[in-house]
């Protein structure tokens, strides 16, 4: 089968790329809403994307009303948000975190989240979370025919779970994927569990 996308709509088109770039990491972004309480939410259209700065970035669309997702929102008034990457064992109160609420209504207090300061970072994470990435906006652009943002922010510093982390045999810090478990997106309404590593050596 090939699929010629410029014969599909917007909605086909996306059903079809969210189900072939797969799986997909998961961006579970933290940001503050105006009154102060936190607003969260994930976003599987994410990566690294450099390492000098350090950047990753997430694009988010509108609200099926038309109007701006909470997220984009709140990072475009206060830069600093918190990006969390999700345990297998977090999926439903991730999910939860999916719907749509009123406009600064917080999914944290909604879905009773804990939340634990950051040394020398101004928002808190997420307590559970093993990953967290402390971040800054450091560009957003428009991009696309349908005002979806590409939110690109640099990354001021990681919490890695002490329990998910060794030192290697050249000295290096290594994350244990197996201890970190990290979800991930397929299509739909499927997310695909942490599988098994293969290891292949890159040749000289």
């Amino acid at each position: 089968m090939l699929i010629n996308l410029s014969e599909l709509g917007t909605a086909q088109t996306y059903f079809t790329m969210t189900q072939t770039v797969v799986p997909r990491p998961i961006a579970w972004v933290l940001s503050e809403n105006q009154g102060g309480d936190f607003n969260l939410a994930p976003y599987s259209y994410f990566n690294a994307i450099c390492s000098d700065p350090p950047l990753v970035t997430f694009s988010a669309g509108l609200q099926p009303n038309g109007q701006k997702k909470d997220t984009l929102v709140n990072v475009s008034e206060r830069p600093e948000f918190v990006i969390h990457i999700a345990s297998c064992d977090q999926l439903p109160v991730l999910n939860e975190t999916s719907a749509t609420l009123p406009l600064g209504k917080s999914e944290v207090t909604a879905s009773n989240i804990e939340l634990v300061s950051v040394d020398g970072f101004r928002m808190p994470r997420i307590a559970d979370s093993k990953i967290a990435f402390m971040c800054e906006v450091h560009q957003i652009q428009e991009i696309g025919n349908n005002h979806q943002s590409l939110i690109i922010a640099e990354v001021k510093s990681i919490y890695v779970d002490d329990e998910c982390t060794h030192i290697n045999e050249k000295g290096r810090l290594q994350v244990d994927a197996n201890k970190i478990q990290p979800l991930a997106r397929l299509g739909a309404s499927q997310y695909v569990s942490f599988g098994e590593i293969l290891t292949a050596t890159r040749p000289a």
